[in-house]
C-alpha cells in the first residue's frame, strides 16, 4: 500500500473491472457506516471504502489543521485516493457533509468522477434570508459551543437525535460510539468546518449525473433542504426515502441500496 491508502485506510473489494463506487462517511462517522450497503455492490462493482482524515482507521499523524481548515482539503483526499487506484467515471456516494465533498471532488478532478449519490445533503446549515438551512446562528453557536465544553456529553446528546430511530437504539449507541472514538480537537475542528461551510454556490455548476437521498424527518437535513439541493442541480434525481433520520444506510440498508441501484440503472 502506498502512503495515500494508508493515510485513509482505504479498503477495495468486489469485481476489480467493475465501475467503481466510493463510500464517503459524514461527520463522526466512519467508513464501517457503510457496511449493510456495500455487499450488495460488491458482487458487480468495484468497492472502495475509506475514512475521512482525522476520523475511523485514518492516519492521525496526516491530520493538518490548514488543510482541513475547509472542505476541499477533505475533497483533495479522495481525488488523490481515486487517482493513485486509477479510477475513472466514479460513482461517488457521499453522506451527510461528504455530499458536498464529493461535489468539491468533483469539481477538483471532473475526468474521475461519473455521477454522485449524496445522501442527506445539507449545502448551508445555518438559516439565511429566504433558504432554510435547518438552523439558526444561534442554534449552531450553541451546537459548537456544547462540543467544545463536553465532546463526550455533546456525543451522547446528538447522536440519537441525529440517528432519530427511537425504536432501534443499538444503532443511536453505535452512532454515540463513533462520535466518541473521534479525537476531540479534530471533531471540534471537521464540526466548525462542517456547519459553517457555504456550498451553495457550487450546485448549479454540477454537469454528472446526481441522485439526492432525502430522509423523513431528519432534523440535520430536512425535506426543505433536499429539494433545494434537487432543484439547484441540473436534471438531477429527487428520492424521497421512507427511512427516517439521517443515516439510513444503518437504519434502512435495503431501502437506500435499492434507491441507489434505481439510478445506476435507470
Amino acid at each position: 500500500m502506498t502512503n495515500v491508502l494508508q493515510r485513509n485506510c482505504v479498503r477495495v473489494s468486489g469485481v476489480p473491472d467493475g465501475r467503481p463506487v466510493v463510500f464517503v462517511h459524514g461527520f463522526g462517522c466512519d467508513q464501517a457506516m457503510w457496511r449493510f450497503v456495500t455487499p450488495d455492490f460488491e458482487v458487480d462493482h468495484r468497492v472502495v471504502l475509506l475514512d475521512l482524515v482525522g476520523s475511523g482507521s485514518s492516519d492521525l499523524s496526516a491530520y493538518d489543521e490548514e488543510k482541513y481548515s475547509s472542505l476541499q482539503g477533505y475533497a483533495a483526499d479522495v481525488v488523490e485516493v481515486c487517482r493513485e487506484l486509477g479510477l475513472t467515471d466514479v460513482v461517488l456516494v457521499g453522506h451527510s457533509v461528504s455530499a458536498m465533498i464529493g461535489v468539491l471532488a468533483w469539481q477538483q478532478a471532473p475526468e474521475v468522477f461519473g455521477a454522485l449519490v449524496m445522501v442527506g445533503p445539507n449545502p448551508r446549515y445555518v438559516d439565511d434570508g429566504d433558504y432554510v438551512g435547518g438552523f439558526s446562528r444561534t442554534d449552531i453557536a450553541g451546537l459548537l459551543d456544547s462540543l467544545d465544553a463536553n465532546h463526550l456529553g455533546w456525543s451522547t446528546q446528538m447522536a440519537p437525535v441525529i440517528m432519530g430511530n427511537p425504536d432501534s437504539p443499538e444503532l443511536a449507541e453505535e452512532l454515540t460510539n463513533s462520535f466518541c472514538r473521534t479525537d476531540p480537537d479534530i471533531a471540534r475542528q471537521f464540526a466548525r468546518v462542517t456547519f459553517l461551510s457555504d456550498n451553495r454556490a457550487d450546485l448549479p455548476g454540477i454537469t454528472i449525473p446526481v441522485l439526492v437521498l432525502q430522509c423523513s424527518e431528519d432534523v440535520i437535513a430536512p425535506e426543505v433542504v433536499g429539494r433545494y439541493v434537487h432543484e439547484r442541480i441540473p436534471g438531477s434525481t429527487f428520492t424521497q426515502l421512507e427511512a427516517t433520520g439521517h443515516v439510513p444506510h444503518l437504519s434502512a440498508p435495503e431501502e437506500t441500496t435499492a434507491a441507489i441501484r434505481r439510478f445506476l440503472t435507470g
